[in-house]
């Protein structure tokens, strides 16, 4: 199946090794848990870096977009527990992307993830989204891969940070556009990155030449339903 809903909370982040045992003990038995049992949260996965250094990827994905300013959802984001407030300040290098899905084929939890963060050039969002589409339709069915998507980013207004992220030091840089590609060969998947999903391929199609991506493999998911 796609991804199960109509928005999603993508981020990266950084986690030093000497801190990596808490951070997964914390995220995988407290965090998540708090998370999945908001109203509108339908999953949550966690991945790690393929290369084995300190980044790691989180996407929670959510029914409705309306989840992403729901009072629930803000209410934890402005009371975070003592555990939380100790976890938060060792995110480094934090990317965080409140998105709209806008493209969602195949599904189901990979073993592994590509990610893409880009930009459309000025004036090239339609002509990148249709060539992206024609992209990502394709790939689900291709040995080695299992699901791809892409997100745009569309941050809900809010009067001010929320607790985390004065915790955190402040506002949280974000995403653009998303592309995600995910499979049981990451071998595969790196080809893609080195082609179809290159940065010059996906210059050509509208995107700008400003690109960041990475490989991540699965280092454990949630749902509602785990509660």
């Amino acid at each position: 199946m796609p991804i199960p809903g109509e928005a999603a909370v993508a981020m990266w982040w950084d986690i030093a090794s000497d801190h990596r045992t808490e951070f997964e003990d914390w995220h995988s038995h407290e965090h998540f848990p708090e998370r999945m049992a908001i109203p509108g949260f339908r999953r949550a996965t966690r991945w790690a870096s393929a290369s084995g250094g300190e980044g790691y990827f989180v996407m929670y994905e959510l029914e409705h977009y309306e989840t992403l300013s729901s009072p629930a959802y803000l209410a934890r984001l402005n009371d975070p527990t003592p555990w939380s407030v100790k976890m938060m300040p060792r995110h480094s290098n934090m990317v965080r992307s409140q998105c709209r899905v806008l493209e969602s084929h195949g599904g189901g939890v990979a073993a592994a993830l590509l990610t893409i963060r880009l930009s459309p050039a000025p004036g090239r969002d339609d002509s990148l989204r249709s060539d992206l589409r024609q992209r990502l339709q394709s790939l689900p069915g291709r040995a080695g891969v299992t699901g791809a998507h892409l997100l745009q980013t569309r941050t809900p207004p809010t009067a001010e940070s929320t607790t985390q992220q004065k915790i955190r030091g402040g506002a949280d840089r974000v995403a653009d556009w998303v592309v995600l590609a995910g499979g049981y060969d990451p071998l595969v998947l790196l080809d893609l990155a080195a082609n179809e999903l290159s940065p010059p391929a996906l210059t050509e199609a509208g995107a700008l030449p400003a690109q960041t991506s990475g490989l991540y493999r699965l280092s454990y998911t949630m749902t509602p339903h785990d509660l």
